[in-house]
């Protein structure tokens, strides 16, 4: 495991392990929670790691007992009018709202306390695991204010309006089994373990065809952002570069040969 973004300052932590990336919230003195900083340090991290043909996979995690309580409210106070959450075309939004649209999967694994803008960022990543301690709460109106990291879109399209409404309109807690029941996360485990697990799956990412992996996440955010029709007629577009490409050869004569295939994402 080596250090590859020693320059990042320490409120996220980035490594690398092989193919992934490891991206840690690095605020647990605060209960990870996300101020100016660390909102552009986790973007600046999504956007270098996008950004890096050796890596395949990433996954978020937080130091500590807590994945994060939300926002830094006070401290984010007098910059929310001032483009704290506006992101370039050259920048990945950690929670896809504007920037540019992220290319690589994102695994993430959360424990403890994961409110608002964790929620957030879960909705926005590929595959979640949860630890069965977790408490989530998507508590906005209960501080004046409403979300503005995805959920009213993602939260109502993973969960369904009648599941969803009761916890953005009221700011309720709820908890892993809760969560896993409206579709919020991929998996809940047992406490302690929802690194490795995450880890596990980020590494079957990593072992599958890069090129293959990009265009089902390209088409899948198609259908998202632009509805089934739109998204199944450009499905037969991402074919021609994946079947001439290499690692379409090397799928081919793993099978063939009956071995694993060992793809390079060319």
């Amino acid at each position: 495991m080596t250090t590859v973004a020693a320059d990042l300052p320490n409120r996220i932590t980035y490594v690398s392990d092989g193919y992934i990336c490891l991206i840690g919230l690095n605020r647990s003195d605060k209960r990870n929670a996300f101020d100016s900083i660390m909102i552009a340090q986790l973007s600046a991290a999504l956007t270098r790691y996008d950004a890096d043909s050796t890596l395949r996979c990433a996954l978020i995690f937080a130091q500590g007992d807590h994945f994060t309580a939300g926002l830094d409210l006070m401290e984010l106070q007098d910059k929310l009018d001032k483009g704290i959450f506006a992101f370039d075309d050259n920048q990945i939004d950690p929670w896809g709202i504007s920037g540019k649209l992220r290319t690589k999967p994102v695994v993430l694994a959360v424990q403890g306390t994961c409110f608002t803008a964790g929620i957030e960022l879960m909705l926005n990543c590929d595959v979640v695991i949860a630890s069965s301690d977790c408490s989530f709460a998507q508590m906005e109106v209960q501080r004046g204010i409403m979300p503005f990291g995805g959920a009213t879109v993602r939260f109502v399209a993973a969960a369904g309006w009648q599941k969803a409404m009761p916890y953005l309109l009221t700011g309720k807690p709820f908890d892993a089994a809760t969560a896993e029941r409206l579709n919020l996360v991929s998996e809940v485990v047992t406490k302690g373990v929802q690194y490795d697990r995450a880890f596990a799956i980020a590494q079957q990412i990593s072992q599958a065809a890069p090129l293959g992996v990009q265009g089902v996440l390209a088409s899948a955010q198609d259908g998202v952002r632009n509805g089934a029709a739109s998204a199944l007629a450009n499905v037969h577009s991402f074919l021609p570069p994946l079947f001439a490409s290499e690692d379409a050869t090397e799928g081919r004569m793993s099978m063939v040969e009956r071995r694993p295939a060992v793809f390079k994402g060319r």
